[in-house]
């Protein structure tokens, strides 16, 4: 798909905020509200725009331990793999779950749960009972520099 300018600006102002009307979209890219909507319907059409998302503040709802996990698995087999991550898919403390190489383990995590307490029963009661998790090596958030959710998307002028 091409892009110009106005095509970028919409894709940088509901990176943004997704909550923002037709009308405010609009007037921020410089459109009237029927071609502005026609752009964004062409956008979610394409694929381009994958979903639409509210961010929670997670201390705010008591959850202020972030965890990011290297796992390590016995063999790399398409079955184990399978299984892991369906598995893996269920745990709504699990943020983000990657598939990674050249590290020394086979999978990163984030894992985001209320304590310490939290993460190790979460740690010895779910995650390592998985077939085929051999190791885990923890580390954990002390301070987040950036947290952003946007996309680079200059290369695309």
């Amino acid at each position: 798909m091409k892009f110009d300018k106005i095509d970028l600006s919409i894709l940088k102002e509901i990176q943004q905020d997704s909550g923002l009307t037709n009308q405010e979209l609009a007037d921020r890219v410089g459109l009237s509200p029927s071609p502005c909507l026609r752009r964004v319907k062409a956008l979610e059409e394409s694929g381009i725009i994958d979903r639409k998302v509210t961010l929670l503040k997670r201390s705010s709802l008591g959850l202020k331990l972030t965890a990011f996990l290297q796992i390590s698995m016995d063999r790399h087999t398409p079955d184990r793999f399978g299984v892991f991550e369906e598995e893996v898919n269920g745990f709504p403390e699990v943020r983000n779950c990657n598939l990674v190489t050249g590290q020394n383990c086979d999978y990163l995590l984030e894992v985001v749960v209320e304590d310490m307490e939290k993460y190790h029963d979460f740690l010895l009661g779910q995650l390592t009972r998985i077939p085929g998790v051999t190791g885990v090596q923890s580390s954990f958030l002390l301070r987040s520099v950036k947290d952003g959710t946007s996309l680079p998307l200059d290369h695309l002028i």
